[in-house]
């Protein structure tokens, strides 16, 4: 059943933060966050975040266990709805839109947001309609239509040389480097514009790291991603911008060589320079 979103608003708060000016404003902007703040009951995880997302770019988000990384990814396709006593103040607009407002569709926002877990999650089907699942939800029965969507995603996530004589195989019997890129071919079969991805290198092999960083670097061309790491060396090697955040809040944003090279708050300094976390 679809959360009622009026359940989940709450007046806005008058501890604001600095809305960060990090970016050049002529840049494209995909993703607005105005004064976004997040409550587990009487909790507050995230504080007034203020962000800013250009189109076709990979931002990381960094910072210590329980600053608020994966809750801030997870309201960006509103995959908080479904917990228990989560409440909302501020807006998230995607390319214009307030994904918050009543009237707003949540399939919609799921499609156009796609997520990539820390564990892949492979459903128990052959690999073909792992692919084909989220267009034939979408609408999409021919075949042929759906053989060009399952080799172009496929072709995408650069698995399509590995698997195109095992389309009909359980996608369980493929490895967890295979399978990883597999639910990044799923989400994208449905043509999103926002590619989310929590810690999705973190229980993968150095050598199925590097595939997946080489496929973000390629899907950035057509894609936004977010990705959440606890890797900073990974967020350095693929991240146009990196936000750093510490206690709920939005410590630093800017493009990564400047937070890695020339942080300008004291505690980003710190934090990249191993004195905590």
């Amino acid at each position: 059943m679809q959360t009622d979103i009026r359940q989940l608003r709450r007046p806005q708060s008058d501890d604001k933060q600095e809305r960060p000016a990090t970016q050049d404003k002529h840049e494209d902007i995909l993703i607005e966050c105005v004064d976004l703040s997040l409550y587990y009951g009487d909790k507050r995880a995230l504080i007034d975040v203020n962000l800013d997302i250009p189109k076709n770019c990979i931002a990381a988000f960094i910072g210590p266990s329980g600053c608020g990384k994966s809750t801030l990814l997870r309201c960006m396709n509103r995959l908080n709805d479904l917990v228990e006593g989560v409440t909302i103040a501020g807006t998230i607009k995607i390319d214009g839109v307030d994904i918050y407002h009543p009237n707003y569709d949540v399939t919609t926002l799921r499609r156009n947001v796609g997520m990539v877990f820390q564990k892949s999650n492979p459903f128990p089907k052959s690999v073909y309609d792992n692919i084909a699942y989220g267009p034939r939800i979408g609408g999409v029965t021919k075949k042929s239509h759906l053989d060009e969507i399952v080799q172009r995603s496929l072709q995408r996530s650069a698995l399509w040389e590995e698997v195109k004589d095992r389309l009909d195989d359980s996608a369980l019997g493929l490895s967890g480097g295979q399978q990883q890129r597999l639910c990044i071919a799923r989400a994208i079969a449905v043509d999103p514009k926002v590619i989310l991805m929590d810690e999705p290198c973190s229980a993968l092999d150095p050598i199925s790291t590097e595939k997946i960083e080489e496929l973000m670097l390629m899907l950035k061309d057509n894609y936004t991603i977010l990705i959440v790491t606890h890797n900073m060396q990974q967020a350095a090697r693929v991240s146009d911008y990196t936000i750093f955040m510490l206690l709920g809040k939005i410590i630093e944003f800017d493009l990564t060589d400047k937070i890695f090279q020339t942080p300008s708050q004291k505690e980003t300094e710190a934090y990249i320079g191993g004195r905590f976390g």
